[in-house]
């Protein structure tokens, strides 16, 4: 099982066919992971993050869903857009106290308004159609490389 040069590239219609490109019909779960640097500083608590300070936040998606007619849930890019576009500008390089809606800026709160922001990003009719089934599972927001909090789907429709 050495190194070696594949004989022939695959073609579609010739070697694969469409109808075999979707291998199931499952639900299954895709993650991606981002970070972003912000500061903020915590009301109402007597520690040092009641001082400003900064993290490099570590944030976690776990969205599930059923695959397209081509096997795919949803592409890993598709992800980074929304992240890019709808949630990060409102965190990365940002004072937190200033961006996020009037909340104490603990991971615990930050991680419901992070899931808020896909589930509503993920319900939109144009992606609905898009994603098969497409929902965010948990949302896991590390504050530190050793600490985070997390939201579940389970917990959040409760």
């Amino acid at each position: 099982m050495g190194f070696r040069i594949v004989d022939k590239l695959q073609k579609i219609n010739e070697d694969i066919h469409p109808h075999q490109l979707k291998y199931h019909a499952k639900r299954v779960l895709v993650s991606k992971e981002f970070t972003f640097d912000a500061s903020h500083h915590l009301h109402c608590y007597e520690g040092k993050c009641k001082n400003l300070h900064g993290h490099t936040y570590r944030v976690i998606f776990g969205i599930s869903g059923f695959v397209d007619e081509r096997g795919l849930m949803i592409d890993f890019g598709d992800i980074k857009e929304i992240w890019k576009n709808e949630i990060e500008i409102y965190l990365d390089h940002q004072y937190l106290n200033e961006t996020l809606p009037s909340m104490n800026t603990t991971a615990e709160n930050m991680v419901v308004w992070i899931y808020e922001k896909m589930k509503e990003a993920l319900s939109s009719e144009e992606r609905r159609n898009q994603y098969h089934g497409a929902r965010v599972e948990f949302i896991r927001l590390f504050e530190t490389p050793t600490s985070y909090a997390e939201a579940r789907r389970e917990w959040m429709e409760e």
